[in-house]
């Protein structure tokens, strides 16, 4: 089973998952807002270049060189994942209820860091991060994948639409009511019961667990944490908890190729 850990920083604590042990990286919590990836990249590996973007809730994921030239706003590229190109760059993502995803390839050393949210996980943000991944080199089966705390399954309501518009990113019908009929049948299903009419709950680590599985990534490469961002207010901000605009950031920094 993969571990998570508790680490310390000045008395601030952060999550690390040892099935991304060959990398620096970590979950942070809300206690270090309002501290920035540059800060944060500090505390993981100081000689490492660090990459954010403006996430839009997209399935744009871009690399430090598209980065550099692409059309910036507030200074900072649009897009919601990020892959490393060479050892020591940082990737960074933000989150609030959302998903981080943290990738990193054993072989490669290449990263990647992807906000997922319900609408980047129904577009397929994580497969088409990993694509991109297999583009520079990426065997499947030398990705190593952790979930950070998110908001969890049993207390995300949402409308019908939203799970079939979700579903059909693994299921691919254009029927809303069978999309939600065959997720709802799935072993360990990514929908619970809701008391209200037209509502579900739902499970965002879970679908996008399945879209990896639909892959041919194997459940021993996927790590997904038991923290829920709504429910653990003493660790992290949850958007729908508070509608604060605050987030805590997750990042990754690239290693080396392995010989």
């Amino acid at each position: 089973m993969h571990t998570w850990h508790w680490r310390n920083w000045e008395g601030l604590a952060y999550l690390t998952c040892s099935i991304l042990e060959n990398w620096h990286h970590g979950f942070f919590t809300g206690q270090f807002w309002p501290r920035s990836p540059q800060d944060l990249t500090l505390i993981l590996q100081p000689e490492a270049s660090v990459y954010r973007l403006k996430q839009v809730h997209g399935n744009t994921v871009l690399t430090p060189q598209e980065i550099a030239t692409s059309t910036l706003e507030d200074g900072l590229a649009s897009a919601d994942g990020l892959i490393s190109e060479q050892p020591l760059q940082a990737v960074w993502v933000a989150s609030a209820d959302c998903t981080p995803v943290l990738i990193g390839d054993v072989k490669t050393g290449q990263v990647s860091a992807i906000h997922a949210g319900w609408r980047g996980t129904a577009k397929k943000i994580v497969p088409q991060a990993i694509a991109r991944l297999q583009t520079q080199g990426s065997q499947l089966h030398d990705l190593r994948i952790a979930m950070g705390p998110a908001i969890a399954g049993e207390v995300y309501q949402v409308s019908l639409e939203v799970a079939a518009q979700i579903g059909a990113s693994i299921i691919p019908h254009n029927d809303d009511q069978k999309i939600v009929q065959a997720l709802q049948n799935l072993p360990n299903s990514p929908l619970l019961e809701d008391p209200n009419p037209g509502k579900v709950k739902l499970d965002v680590r879970r679908v996008n667990a399945l879209q990896l599985e639909s892959l041919g990534i194997s459940a021993e490469q996927i790590a997904i944490a038991s923290y829920c961002t709504f429910q653990t207010p003493e660790h992290f901000f949850s958007y729908r908890r508070e509608q604060e605009k605050k987030v805590q950031w997750s990042g990754i920094v690239s290693g080396k190729m392995s010989e």
